[in-house]
């Protein structure tokens, strides 16, 4: 809420970063809040979230709609960057608020669309084959469905956008220092986008890496649920606080740190105009 307040308040709220970044604390604040609604249940009804209840299905499906919605942010936000950067060596597109607009809109259409499927019929509440343990009454082809996909989503392409990004600031720096000028601002830059991708791979790591192995373990695991008491369902309530963790780093990495990573980026726009040949 403090960051959403905080970008309402600003001037810059029409940027496209900052669209996406109000979005990506709507989208942690939906997380949230499913997740202490949750946290609710389990509290006074603690056996609907062990043995599974249609009480649990609407939910499940906010949180998992939210969960999805962060990881399509976060990944637009790693496109948006990557563009912010080559679009001062003359790339032909440059994303506008407009386009910021649609890609919200594109994302949480799809989300709600993967997230609501559970809602839609695809669940186990009338039969035992194929169900989850952990998450109980969603069905473990389900969870594999939204997992796996999505897991490569959320690695492999901000680790190409980032990646890129240090490239094209390195080749700058190498081009200015060929004309004799000075390069301590384009280092610097280059450290701050190399500490800020390193954050955003660990943070999402720790964060979702559990609950993706939690899947795995759903698909191959045989056992019911009582023996697995109490051991599965503390780790299942960890992998939750994990994600929940992810929500409260977001802010501080790509607001606080992408605030101070544009700031030293765009003074380099007009060097980078002065010592590029034409195309």
């Amino acid at each position: 809420c403090t960051v959403i307040f905080t970008r309402m308040a600003t001037k810059d709220l029409h940027k496209p970063i900052s669209i996406l970044f109000c979005n990506l604390a709507f989208s942690d604040l939906f997380t949230s809040f499913s997740g202490f609604w949750i946290s609710m249940l389990f509290i006074t009804n603690p056996d609907i979230t062990i043995f599974g209840s249609k009480d649990m299905l609407a939910p499940y499906a906010l949180y998992t709609m939210s969960i999805l919605s962060t990881i399509y942010n976060l990944v637009s936000i790693g496109i948006e960057r990557y563009l912010a950067v080559a679009e001062s060596m003359r790339t032909r597109f440059r994303v506008a608020r407009n386009h910021s607009i649609a890609i919200v809109l594109i994302n949480w259409v799809l989300a709600f669309f993967l997230g609501c499927l559970p809602l839609m019929g695809w669940n186990c509440l009338r039969t035992e084959k194929n169900l989850s343990i952990l998450y109980s009454p969603f069905c473990v082809d389900y969870l594999i469905f939204i997992a796996i996909p999505n897991v490569v989503v959320a690695f492999i392409i901000p680790l190409f956008t980032y990646l890129r990004i240090i490239i094209i600031l390195r080749k700058r720096k190498l081009r200015m220092k060929a004309c004799g000028q000075a390069t301590g601002s384009y280092k610097s830059a280059e450290i701050q986008v190399a500490r800020t991708s390193i954050f955003i791979w660990l943070l999402a790591l720790i964060s979702y890496a559990p609950f993706f192995a939690g899947v795995i373990f759903d698909a191959t695991n045989h056992q019911c649920h009582v023996d697995l008491y109490p051991g599965v369902y503390i780790f299942r309530n960890c992998t939750a606080m994990l994600i929940t963790m992810n929500c409260l780093g977001n802010p501080i990495i790509y607001t606080l740190k992408a605030k101070t990573l544009g700031a030293k980026l765009n003074p380099l726009k007009c060097l980078s105009a002065s010592v590029s040949e034409p195309a």
